[in-house]
């Protein structure tokens, strides 16, 4: 991830408006109904007040004995009056509350809509990450971005950022009204406000910073919760439980008291924004009744600026109220946004094609690779694979055999050199093209919650039963699938945890036989069965890999022996083993059960 400073960083609304505004330009519609409903609702709660001064000043006033100015309303009958400015404040009142609701739902049907499209670009940005990222990350904390730092932004964005945005134009409003009738007051009532400007940044900078360590005692609670659910079997057999617990309570610990800190902070601002108000109000009050007294203002032009001047308090009160959660809403944006600003893995050329679907030769031609400058993981491979043909790829643990896979995945680009699949070097093909093209059996394959037919049609949604059932049959998996009670229907735990390794194998050969890749690479695939289920995998293997150009990294001789072509790599550099020497070698080992003895014939060459 990127540095701590770019993680404690908080974000503004207009560093969110530009990362989201792709999202943004698809709710124009709505966004535009909402602005104009805003609008008209600012102004209705403008003319709201008056009909109460117009029955003030020209009714009660003027029939109690008052004294008041000449008006053409003086001969109205007081019952036609109070009627309609009763009507005028019911109509006001209504259409205020039509255009209130109107862009409330507006804004919020946008808002919603908006931060779902972020988090599908989140999730979807995660999967092009490289696994170098991946490998550093908790997956816990991923969770909780994708999840509550979006959902987070998405209820802040609807139930306060936006009513708050309402409410600031109503204040400028209710200010310029205010200026217009009683300049002096509305100097006198705004006379309090650097007071309040000055508590809510003091305060303010450390809601943020509290908001920002709370977010990330939530991530690191969240991914010791994951790790601990993923290894449960683990934990309970070694029984390190507490060891779990007292990590978990020691975040969970960290997390409250970051939380009580938060609300004592906010509660604090609350309050002193109530006192000031309250200040501000009386100054206005005690200076108004003089006036009024005086006869420079009547009494309903006092009522009615009372009324604007609580209006106008009331989103400086909203704001003070809703500064936690906007605190933690910036701290949710930084960390949705320290995301997708990471580049991805691998980035398809500007004139990228997608890889036809044709078997073709696989060749390497000098291909070197390293992680750190001056570590070479592969130096000067090469290597030719024809068209239909088997190359086993032999090696000790630490050699490149997985970098080289990595390669041919196109999840790391080689520092020099070049792989070659159908005349063209796979820079040159889509990544998503070429990794259509690629089947993929691994040492340790993962399935994923749902049913056996599922998981083997996960790359080719679209396949019939038939077309799932022959896979399974090519890759020996149909028998023990029939043997369950449901079949292909039968559910699968989480990471294939209601199977055995040997039949996690076979689904897995099954998937890549369904998606009739052209591609074929095979990474330790039998690494820990049992005799039998081995000899079952292998032959399943074999069956695939018929006509398709495949590469298979294997530790074991007697695989190697199956292949048409074999290479060893040691230290980096690729060494073709002749295979009359490699049957010699596995025919002198007696003892084939033991790894260290077929390791040691591998790679006494």
């Amino acid at each position: 991830m990127k540095s701590s400073k770019t993680a404690e960083r908080s974000v503004g609304l207009r560093n969110l408006l530009r990362e989201f505004r792709p999202e943004l330009r698809t709710q124009r519609g709505r966004l535009g109904l909402g602005l104009a409903a805003l609008f008209a609702e600012v102004g209705l709660r403008l003319l709201e007040p008056w009909p109460i001064q117009w029955v003030f000043d020209h009714v009660l006033t003027v029939r109690s004995g008052g004294v008041s100015a000449p008006s053409r309303w003086t001969d109205v009958p007081p019952l036609t009056l109070l009627a309609l400015a009763a009507l005028a404040l019911v109509a006001v009142t209504g259409l205020r509350s039509l255009a209130a609701y109107a862009s409330t739902i507006a804004f919020a049907v946008a808002g919603s809509r908006v931060l779902s499209g972020v988090r599908g670009r989140l999730f979807r940005h995660l999967h092009r990450l490289p696994l170098s990222f991946h490998t550093r990350a908790r997956s816990g904390d991923l969770v909780v971005r994708v999840m509550g730092d979006v959902g987070l932004l998405q209820d802040v964005l609807v139930t306060a950022l936006l009513p708050l945005i309402a409410r600031a134009l109503i204040l400028v409003g209710m200010i310029s009204v205010m200026f217009w009738m009683q300049w002096q007051l509305a100097a006198l009532a705004l006379a309090l406000l650097p007071l309040f400007w000055l508590r809510t940044v003091t305060l303010g900078r450390e809601l943020q910073t509290v908001a920002r360590q709370q977010r990330r005692r939530e991530g690191a609670m969240a991914a010791t919760a994951a790790e601990s659910f993923t290894g449960m079997k683990v934990i309970q057999a070694l029984s390190v439980s507490e060891a779990f617990f007292g990590s978990f309570h020691q975040e969970n610990d960290r997390t409250l008291h970051q939380d009580v800190k938060g609300k004592r902070l906010a509660a604090r601002l609350e309050r002193s924004v109530d006192v000031l108000i309250a200040a501000s109000t009386a100054l206005v009050l005690w200076q108004g009744a003089r006036l009024v007294l005086r006869g420079e203002l009547s009494p309903g032009e006092l009522l009615v600026f009372i009324a604007y001047l609580k209006a106008a308090f009331r989103p400086i009160q909203d704001f003070a109220k809703f500064t936690s959660r906007l605190s933690k809403a910036g701290a949710a944006g930084a960390r949705v946004l320290e995301l997708l600003e990471l580049p991805p893995a691998i980035a398809d050329q500007p004139n990228a094609r997608p890889l036809p679907d044709v078997a073709s030769e696989l060749r390497g031609e000098g291909v070197q690779f390293s992680h750190v400058p001056g570590q070479p993981v592969l130096q000067d491979v090469s290597f030719v694979i024809p068209a239909g043909h088997t190359a086993a790829l032999l090696g000790p643990s630490g050699s490149g055999k997985s970098t080289l896979l990595s390669l041919l995945l196109r999840l790391h680009e080689p520092t020099a050199g070049r792989i070659v699949f159908a005349g063209h070097d796979l820079r040159d093909y889509s990544v998503e093209s070429l990794r259509r093209q690629c089947g993929l059996v691994l040492q340790e394959n993962v399935l994923f919650t749902g049913t056996l037919h599922d998981n083997i049609a996960l790359g080719r949604p679209d396949a019939t039963r038939s077309e799932v059932e022959a896979a399974a049959r090519l890759a020996q998996a149909d028998d023990f699938i029939q043997a369950f009670p449901e079949g292909y229907d039968t559910p699968v735990g989480e990471r294939g945890a209601t199977l055995s390794q040997g039949q996690r194998q076979r689904i897995a050969i099954a998937r890549a036989a369904l998606r009739n890749t052209r591609l074929l690479l095979f990474d330790e695939p039998t690494t820990g069965l049992d005799p039998a289920n081995e000899q079952a995998v292998v032959d399943a293997l074999r069956n695939l890999a018929r006509g398709r150009t495949t590469l298979w990294v294997t530790h074991n001789p007697r695989h190697a022996v199956l292949a048409d072509f074999v290479f060893t790599l040691h230290h980096g550099r690729l060494i073709a083993v002749p295979k009359p020497d490699l049957v010699a070698a596995n025919s002198e080992n007696t003892e084939l059960s033991n790894p260290a003895n077929e390791e040691a014939h591998a790679f006494a060459r």
